[in-house]
């Protein structure tokens, strides 16, 4: 470990954790990412399927009921403002 002077000064620790170059870096990053997404449990394609139309579905939905909102409030300022 380098002295408090050491470390003051700007001198770079040796040894373990010693500061890696720009590409050590970036292919360390790269090997973790790899790693995680070999974790991840991807979805079947009817999974993806169902996910799909549920989230379409909803938005549908949503969509309808903003729409008819817009609409009443629009009518609803009309006849109050004229």
């Amino acid at each position: 470990m380098p002295s408090r002077r050491d470390r003051k000064r700007g001198k770079k620790a040796e040894g373990k954790r010693a500061k890696k170059g720009l590409f050590a870096r970036t292919a360390l990053f790269y090997r973790q990412i790899i790693a995680e997404l070999r974790k991840v449990v991807w979805p079947t394609r009817s999974e993806l399927t169902q996910y799909t139309t549920v989230v379409v579905v909803f938005v549908v939905v949503v969509m309808g009921l903003v729409a008819s909102m817009d609409y009443g409030f629009s009518k609803l300022s009309l006849w109050v403002f004229g």
